[in-house]
């Protein structure tokens, strides 16, 4: 595995990643260059929002972060994560078919349209969650995994913990409104880099632009995977109370950001202020390889 650092294109500034040594881990750090000169991020028309590169973790600019807000359906970051840890696991199989309640068909809001008594696959359900997120399809695999969406919620919970995720609460697995169920661009954004980095087999997914069932063809509504192809995820989320979100990643010339926008005022906002944060990110920033993981940076004298 390669171990990467961003730079500052213009301003020079270095950003290291985490390193891994034979003889002593490296620190991260950050080191700028004499004179260095930073443009300032865009003003983007978002409550909250985030750019963090994907290889280090490092923020490279954010607005009100660590704010807890609403997320809606990138609730669903967790719900699909969870899946993805437990196939990882073995727990579960793509080809499994699970028995659809009348609790989860009667979910309401986004569906994918499963019916009561239904056998549906868990490869099925996943992409339902992802692609067309699936209120329905997300209450399912919860009813699977853990009994229950109650104890489902907790476990997304435990595991929000367990991932740094130390402005998140979970009450649902769907993102339906509740006054519990918050979280922030930040532990969004921390989610999106576990998901890319723990799963990368199932990450596909979020790129597909389309997905059907039961004779039902859905769009993804995340609009950057039709204008920019160097985007290949996440999610879409929308209520009342949260607004239009969108959490974005996109890959170029072997480096890859994570965006994320909250509280937006449409589907087109968030695609454009997304946009916004992805070419700055690309445009003062760069990826370059120090040194692959496990080399001998020093050998102690005996």
């Amino acid at each position: 595995m390669n171990v990467m650092m961003s730079i500052r294109r213009t301003a020079k500034l270095c950003l290291f990643a985490a390193m891994t040594a034979v003889v002593a881990p490296a620190m991260a750090q950050v080191i700028p260059q004499p004179q260095t000169i930073i443009p300032a991020p865009p003003q983007l028309a978002a409550s909250s929002w985030i750019l963090m590169d994907a290889n280090s973790g490092r923020i490279l600019a954010e607005h009100n972060a660590d704010e807890r807000l609403p997320p809606a359906s990138l609730t669903k970051l967790m719900t699909a994560y969870l899946v993805e840890r437990e196939l990882d696991r073995g727990t579960i199989n793509l080809t499994d078919m699970v028995n659809i309640s009348e609790n989860a068909w009667r979910t309401g809001g986004s569906k994918m349209f499963i019916e009561v008594g239904d056998r549906v696959s868990v490869d099925n359900l996943l992409h339902g969650i992802i692609i067309v997120s699936g209120n329905d399809a997300s209450v399912a695999m919860a009813e699977h995994l853990a009994g229950g969406e109650a104890p489902f919620a907790d476990l997304m919970n435990q595991h929000a913990t367990r991932l740094g995720m130390n402005d998140t609460h979970f009450m649902n697995a769907t993102g339906l409104p509740h006054e519990n169920h918050y979280s922030t661009a930040h532990d969004m954004a921390r989610l999106s880099r576990y998901i890319i980095n723990d799963y990368p087999e199932h990450y596909a997914i979020y790129s597909q632009r389309n997905f059907s069932f039961a004779g039902i063809d859905q769009p993804n509504r995340n609009r950057l995977l039709w204008r920019d192809p160097t985007v290949d995820g996440l999610k879409t989320g929308w209520t009342t109370e949260a607004g239009y979100c969108l959490v974005a990643s996109a890959q170029r010339d072997g480096m890859r950001l994570i965006s994320v926008v909250m509280g937006t005022s449409s589907e087109e906002a968030r695609a454009q202020e997304s946009q916004k944060l992805l070419s700055y990110g690309f445009r003062f920033y760069e990826t370059m390889k120090l040194y692959e993981r496990g080399a001998v940076l020093a050998t102690p004298r005996v």
